[in-house]
């Protein structure tokens, strides 16, 4: 049974798990070396733990502890019992949903290792906003997809704010990190994917006549918001896809383009 703990001083280095989240290039750096992410709300923490994620620690107003008693009773970590002024002086912002917790983070797996059994695989160059991130890995969840590959610049998938938008998505679909870009998507080539890039060009295929829902094993390729995918990803592309557009609209947000994408790999999606 974890521990019930009043905390009173903003400086106690208890929390020291919880202070400044809202600085995204701390938190960005400190997180990963120090093996810990921050989930926040209810559901997302019980997906946390759910998904085999060991905890740290809780960081609770008072209305949130009967909410989270069966939590505090199963875990072992310490849970900090705070008042709303003091939450907010330690993280830096108003924690509306009440209830934090630290994580520990899990050694990932290779992408070699995720391609051995995935078919529809998720591959993204450069995506740095965190919440395109959890939009793309909670669309990923609910449309089938196997895994998701990352290049070495995109942002972190359990950064709170990719973690809260994908509603704890990440827990559920399995990411690894290519290691060298664009020469990454090699390996994933000889795996037996056919890459898919995901772009507005008017040169690309529209998606129905790709089919790619009749693909034995499929790399779907998502560039940056803005940017879209380098020249040199486009190039390494086994073929170019596009999504048909309407009312001289251009192109859709990277996460909405992403949920159209993965309903055609699954399915077939939308005919143009």
């Amino acid at each position: 049974m974890a521990d019930l703990i009043t905390v009173e001083d903003p400086d106690d280095p208890r929390l020291r798990d919880y202070t400044g989240l809202t600085d995204v290039e701390l938190r960005r750096k400190r997180e990963p070396a120090e093996g810990l992410f921050i989930a926040e709300g209810e559901k997302v923490i019980r997906r946390a733990k759910d998904a085999g994620y060991e905890m740290r620690s809780m960081l609770l107003s008072a209305k949130w502890v009967d909410v989270m008693r069966d939590v505090i009773d199963e875990l072992p970590a310490p849970v900090y019992a705070v008042g709303p002024e003091l939450a907010e002086r330690v993280t830096g912002y108003h924690v509306h949903r009440g209830a934090l917790a630290s994580m520990q983070r899990k050694p990932l797996p290779t992408a070699a290792e995720l391609l051995q059994t995935a078919r529809r695989v998720v591959i993204m160059e450069s995506v740095n906003d965190h919440t395109n991130i959890g939009a793309i890995f909670r669309s990923a969840a609910a449309l089938g997809m196997d895994a998701v590959l990352l290049s070495p610049d995109c942002a972190d998938p359990l950064y709170r704010r990719s973690v809260k938008v994908s509603m704890g998505a990440v827990f559920s679909v399995p990411y690894a990190r290519l290691d060298t870009w664009p020469k990454g998507l090699e390996s994933v080539r000889e795996a037996g994917f056919t890459l898919l890039a995901l772009t507005p060009d008017e040169k690309a295929r529209p998606l129905d006549e790709a089919a790619p829902h009749t693909m034995d094993r499929v790399g779907l390729m998502l560039g940056a918001e803005g940017d879209g995918l380098s020249t040199q990803a486009l190039v390494a592309a086994d073929e170019w896809v596009r999504i048909p557009m309407s009312h001289g609209v251009d192109s859709l947000n990277v996460g909405a383009a992403a949920a159209v994408a993965f309903y055609a790999v699954a399915t077939g999606g939308p005919r143009s």
